[in-house]
């Protein structure tokens, strides 16, 4: 793993579908607009685009922690975009300040972890 500048930037956009609603994703009595799941994900995706470049080969880094507020509905055939920005690396922990946006509206906001992983030596943990 290179140096992880404090302030690195990732996003990552979705364009919001039918699967990604809250009635489809989790329960149909809930109304037809982006699920609080999928906007985490969108989010943590954006916090992974963020560092990937200092990464080594054979290196990823996966979720450990998300708190996150959801603030706003979006309906589908909306384009979510998540942004992240480094706050903070403790050693192979990497701490996020997360956003969601729907156009300038913000929809989400909150924090997130990851822990730089050695791929290959995870998946053999989980062999065990």
């Amino acid at each position: 793993m290179k140096h992880i500048p404090l302030g690195a930037r990732g996003s990552f956009s979705l364009l919001v579908q039918p699967e990604h609603l809250a009635n489809r994703f989790k329960d149909a009595m809930l109304p037809a607009v982006f699920a609080t799941p999928v906007m985490i994900m969108v989010m943590e995706n954006a916090a992974l685009n963020a560092i990937k470049a200092y990464l080594d080969p054979g290196e990823s880094a996966v979720g450990t922690e998300v708190n996150v507020r959801h603030l706003a509905a979006t309906p589908v055939g909306r384009v979510v975009t998540g942004e992240a920005e480094v706050t903070k690396v403790d050693g192979r922990r990497v701490e996020f300040r997360v956003r969601a946006a729907e156009g300038e509206k913000e929809i989400g906001a909150g924090s997130h972890s990851r822990a730089v992983i050695d791929t290959a030596k995870f998946e053999r943990r989980l062999e065990s």
